[in-house]
């Protein structure tokens, strides 16, 4: 568990769900959701993916946390390890945009990483995502690299690309 000084984090439960599908179901008419990977919204869809979410609270390749404001879930943070590093990612609800609260929970989360031993973080998004990019460089990202990137295919079912940044943050030792 993580706390900030408004917010809450601790891991994603089963009983979590309907939350999470809030906030996804909110993504869908985000101008940016084209940038996402693209998430099956049925109760019984999110049902099990938020349950696989729930069976990870024990370990530490794949940390999700949810974001709780008093006892609303607003948003949640994933932490998946990949080679020598942690992938982290992350998704609010409207209402609670541009306010600091990723802000907020980002730093949280930056912090328990390096505690449990993380040495680099490492975030991707697309490139006409500004707020994101200006979330990810306000925490102390800096981008390293690009990549075309498709999670979507047009009606002749060809990959649809977009230019996306690769973004790393190097934590050092902790101490």
């Amino acid at each position: 568990m993580i706390k900030t000084k408004r917010l809450l984090l601790r891991r994603v439960k089963k009983e979590d769900w309907k939350a999470i599908q809030r906030i996804w179901k909110d993504e869908t008419v985000s101008p940016y959701a084209q940038y996402d990977n693209i998430k099956e919204l049925d109760d019984l869809s999110v049902t099990n993916r938020i349950a696989r979410w729930g069976r990870e609270a024990e370990h530490y390749d794949h940390i999700f946390f949810a974001v709780c404001l008093q006892e609303e879930i607003i948003g949640y943070i994933s932490s998946n390890r990949c080679d020598d590093a942690y992938e982290i990612g992350y998704c609010f609800h409207s209402k609670y945009h541009g306010q600091g609260y990723a802000k907020e929970s980002v730093l949280g989360v930056i912090a328990y990483l390096r505690d449990i031993g993380a040495s680099r973080l490492v975030a991707g998004t697309a490139m006409k995502n500004i707020p994101s990019i200006r979330l990810l460089n306000s925490v102390g990202f800096k981008q390293v690299g690009a990549e075309k990137v498709s999670f979507y295919k047009d009606s002749d079912g060809k990959d649809i690309y977009f230019d996306g940044g690769i973004f790393e943050l190097q934590l050092g030792w902790k101490g």
